[in-house]
């Protein structure tokens, strides 16, 4: 057994698929307790058949269509509009756009791309310090997981198997507290910095609204029938890609209709690749469950680990240390099964540990050797990466902060959710 953890620890490091590493577990487990191998395939087949899924390839694919058109764009100047003439006010326009971008599609490194590249000339142009500003844009590119339509909430919700409409709300007020902490450390770092980076014009407002006119209603039309309960999520999904390509194809034009094939096609190899480890990593739970693994893992966490606080301190560091090396899906698949059980042990209500997974997540982007944002920030600002690094640091301290207090202030998660 160890000889074989072995093996597939050393092939998960050559960079073989993961998908691939969690079925060659389950299945040398399936085969060593004599249990049929069709178990496999059967649990794959019976993931299809929840509901709550088809959402994640219809927002997926909303998302993918967002990136290729203008929105980001619109987004910027109306924020700019509104925020901009504030002192600090562009700081607060890149934690707001960053946030709602990356809410919507589903990635921090789309939205480091597609809104980086417009707010870090600006940034810089309007007296910001390039340390600063490269890591505001970088770390507010892992912001807005915690509100819908999140994938990675959703996901979570499915292999948890909570209300992913519960978790949608216990996100907000989390959510907007990591926003509100970037938000005033980069008004008290930029307080020597009082100019502005325009006159507030009604004029500019009234213009970029009008240019956002037809995407500013996405958020209110499916945010509002999630949250008021009017439209199931899959049901949301499904009218956010009508409503996005009604817009994007028909009435900006943006997105040419040859493209299509290509934004289908890049979007479902993301879906296909989620979907597969989910199936394969929920059967591989399966066996862990009859093996007595979760078990076995509650009576040597509390043998040691004494209170709740011990181990809400302990599976911050953990989930951080994950972070770093796992992207945000597949460890969903991999440690919640396993840390579901724990947590209920210490009395951790399963919708406040959906969001302390994810928040604590968005600050594993930003880790080394392996925070995907960093790499990626690297990449699209040609800068090296550990002046990346360097300069994400009091970011991420900040954010390690709001993260502490939700998972210490349960309150926050749950207080909207109605029981």
């Amino acid at each position: 057994m160890i000889l074989t953890s072995l093996v597939l620890l050393l092939l998960a490091m050559l960079g073989a698929p993961l998908f691939a590493i969690i079925g060659a577990g389950a299945l040398l487990g399936y085969s060593r307790a004599e249990v049929d191998l069709t178990a496999v395939p059967i649990e794959i087949f019976g993931i299809a058949e929840t509901p709550i899924l088809l959402a994640i390839p219809l927002f997926t694919f909303a998302g993918y269509v967002l990136s290729e058109s203008q929105a980001a764009a619109r987004l910027v100047r109306l924020s700019s509009a509104l925020l901009g003439w504030l002192p600090g006010g562009l700081a607060m326009v890149a934690v707001a756009t960053c946030s709602l971008f990356t809410a919507f599609t589903g990635g921090s490194g789309v939205t480091i791309i597609a809104i980086g590249a417009l707010l870090f000339p600006a940034l810089i142009q309007a007296g910001y310090g390039e340390r600063f500003t490269l890591g505001l844009v970088t770390s507010s590119g892992s912001l807005g997981l915690l509100f819908a339509p999140s994938l990675p909430l959703i996901i979570y919700g499915i292999i948890a198997e909570v209300s992913v409409d519960s978790l949608f709300v216990a996100g907000i007020v989390p959510g907007v507290l990591m926003m509100l902490a970037l938000a005033a450390f980069c008004l008290w770092h930029n307080r020597r910095n009082r100019r502005p980076l325009a006159e507030f014009s009604w004029a500019e407002v009234r213009g970029a609204i009008r240019a956002a006119a037809w995407e500013l209603p996405l958020p209110l039309v499916v945010l509002g029938g999630i949250y008021s309960g009017y439209f199931a999520v899959s049901e949301a999904a499904a009218v956010t890609v009508v409503y996005v390509l009604v817009v994007e194809l028909f009435i900006y034009r943006e997105v040419p209709f040859h493209r299509l094939a290509a934004i289908v096609r890049d979007s479902m190899v993301l879906v296909g690749g989620i979907l597969l480890i989910l199936g394969i990593s929920l059967a591989s739970t399966n066996y862990m469950i009859d093996a007595g693994v979760p078990q076995q893992l509650i009576e040597l966490v509390t043998r040691y680990v004494s209170s709740q606080t011990s181990f809400l301190l302990l599976l911050i560091v953990f989930l951080m240390l994950i972070g770093c090396i796992l992207h945000i899906f597949s460890a969903l698949v991999l440690v919640v099964p396993l840390m579901l059980p724990v947590a209920a042990q210490y009395g951790i209500d399963p919708i406040h540990l959906g969001i302390i997974f994810v928040a604590t997540m968005e600050l594993g982007y930003l880790l080394p050797p392996i925070g995907l944002n960093l790499y990626i920030a690297s990449y699209r600002f040609g800068r090296p990466v550990l002046d990346v690094c360097l300069a994400t640091v009091p970011f991420i301290l900040i954010l390690l902060g709001a993260v502490l207090l939700i998972t210490f202030l349960p309150s926050l998660s749950l207080w909207l959710v109605e029981r």
